[in-house]
């Protein structure tokens, strides 16, 4: 054992003094980026604008679920809620899901992104779930109808379960497809529908309907606090290009000079609401006393014939307009009653069509100066490409 003592420590001399300054502006440095990425979105290719966040108090913070957040609608909501605060989960099995539609929040302390299945349980503590996860355009939906099923009803279920587990609140992104083909015009949230239990949509609108079903259940028997909202067609920003609907469609077409592709005599009609609007719309629901279901869509109504020529006049575009067979169980008119949502949300839509179409236009052309080409997807069954 060494009866020598410790070296004594060094001290600090002037020559010292650059290096220790450096050492502070260094870590000053990194605590202000902290800061930044903790208070803004990360600008990138898909979404270069710059979402600022708000700073809540633990106490007015809340943790949500967006299950199908990396989706159309689903992003746009994520977007919503970080920007007023809150710490956000997204759920997504990136089926028609992209990545790219959430990366600008990858970097933000309050937000996490877990691949995950909804047909399989998952355990988490939040306080809200957004039950969006579901493919929505007939083509996608249709490609496994069987696994669309099992989301709308397994799905559902694991997500009522892990509602009543940590007593959150659950809203469900239902649809006007549970109307089916209305015999009434416009559709309330009292008419019971007109749909065709084993026709090619079923899986779709009849899954969201036992889902429906399956939300009053447990609200009845386990006290959940549950929402439903009614979602019309909607479009804007981050719609998939190949999702197989007429919005995309008819810009992708008319953007390339290529035919405008109608299926039936154009008579039909649908509404259409820029997904600002519906989002807003969904977070009032989440956040407000009506527990019954809820229309949220536009009622300015268009025939299909028209919203095409619209289209094509807004693009400057060459296309012409080709009529092919009618789809099976098409739905020959489609306009919401929204005076539910007036009384009792304050709700209406505030964007116009104009207005929402000329954004998504200007998206989807940036979507085509990345691709080169964009084939659109018919009215058959197929899978999303390029979702992740």
């Amino acid at each position: 054992m060494s009866d020598q003592a410790p070296p004594a420590k060094r001290a600090h001399t002037d020559g010292d003094a650059p290096a220790l300054e450096f050492k502070r502006q260094h870590i000053d440095r990194l605590i202000a980026d902290q800061q930044l990425l903790a208070s803004q979105s990360i600008p990138t290719l898909h979404t270069p604008n710059v979402i600022l966040t708000k700073r809540l108090p633990d106490a007015l913070r809340k943790k949500i679920l967006v299950t199908g957040g990396s989706g159309f609608v689903g992003s746009h909501l994520v977007d919503r809620l970080m920007s007023d605060g809150h710490e956000v989960i997204v759920l997504d099995n990136f089926f028609t899901g992209r990545k790219a539609n959430v990366e600008h929040w990858l970097h933000h302390p309050n937000f996490s992104l877990v691949r995950h299945d909804v047909t399989q349980p998952i355990l988490l503590e939040v306080d809200q779930i957004y039950h969006l996860a579901c493919p929505a355009s007939p083509p996608h939906y249709q490609y496994n109808p069987v696994k669309t099923i099992k989301t709308s009803t397994m799905g559902t279920i694991n997500m009522l379960g892990l509602a009543k587990r940590v007593k959150a609140r659950m809203l469900l992104a239902s649809t006007s497809e549970i109307y089916g083909d209305p015999t009434v015009h416009p559709q309330p949230e009292s008419y019971w529908g007109n749909v065709n239990t084993i026709g090619p949509r079923a899986c779709y609108d009849e899954g969201k309907r036992v889902a429906e079903t399956m939300m009053y259940a447990y609200k009845n028997q386990n006290n959940v606090s549950v929402r439903i909202a009614r979602i019309f067609n909607t479009f804007g920003p981050r719609m998939h290009p190949n999702d197989g609907r007429v919005v995309s469609n008819f810009i992708i077409q008319s953007l390339q000079n290529k035919d405008i592709t109608i299926y039936g005599d154009g008579s039909q009609t649908r509404s259409f609401q820029y997904v600002d609007d519906l989002v807003e719309g969904l977070v009032k629901l989440m956040n407000g006393n009506y527990d019954l279901p809820v229309n949220l869509g536009n009622p300015d109504e268009y025939s299909i014939k028209d919203f095409a020529t619209k289209i094509r006049d807004m693009t400057g575009s060459k296309s012409e307009i080709q009529f092919l067979p009618k789809v099976a169980d098409d739905p020959t008119q489609r306009e919401p009653d929204i005076t539910t949502a007036k009384r009792e949300l304050n709700w209406e839509p505030k964007v116009s069509v104009e207005e929402g179409l000329k954004k998504t236009i200007e998206y989807f052309q940036g979507e085509l100066d990345a691709a080169g080409e964009i084939i659109p997807t018919g009215p058959d069954a197929a899978k999303p490409k390029g979702s992740s």
